[in-house]
């Protein structure tokens, strides 16, 4: 089995878990409490969801039940916004004000639903931390998935603002 934590795009092999329902949508709950059996996923594929859970308690429950679902050897993919990479564009004096409204939009949610909020911020090492304390191994960095087309590819004023990482349970 492979789980699309909070997708809407359809794809051959893959089930959709989503806070919201939708025409695509396979599995309606949220990823703190994933309805799936102990150690039965094979991948997990999350792009910009992490952000959308408190650093407190929400995230490292979320990762919990990723690494509890998995198989071992399973691999989570994971994306968040990049918090280096959107500092950097939204300090630059290159950018005007719209432009940097637009940066922030990306940093704290488009707030345009009540899960449309962003709880955290990554850089690598903070995510590898939550990923390390979760039980994940073998991280490593990667430019992109190609798996779908969401916001792991997005490219904002010239840069990839994503921070896309594979883990190993």
């Amino acid at each position: 089995m492979r789980l699309h934590v909070g997708g809407q795009q359809e794809a051959e092999g893959w089930h959709i878990l989503n806070i919201q329902p939708g025409p695509s949508v396979d599995i309606v709950g949220c990823v703190t409490s994933i309805p799936c059996e102990t150690e039965s996923v094979d991948e997990i594929y999350a792009s910009h969801v992490c952000e959308h859970l408190s650093y407190q308690n929400e995230l490292a429950i979320a990762l919990a039940e990723m690494f509890r679902v998995l198989k071992p050897g399973g691999r989570l993919m994971v994306s968040v916004p990049d918090l280096d990479i959107l500092c950097r564009l939204f300090i630059s004096p290159h950018l005007s004000e719209q432009d940097r409204y637009h940066i922030m939009r990306i940093m704290m949610g488009g707030q345009t639903d009540p899960h449309d909020f962003h709880k955290a911020g990554f850089t690598e090492t903070i995510l590898a931390a939550f990923l390390s304390n979760a039980g994940f191994a073998e991280m490593r960095r990667v430019d992109r998935f190609d798996l779908f087309s969401d916001c792991s590819e997005l490219v904002v004023f010239g840069a990839a603002i994503s921070l896309n990482v594979e883990a190993v349970k």
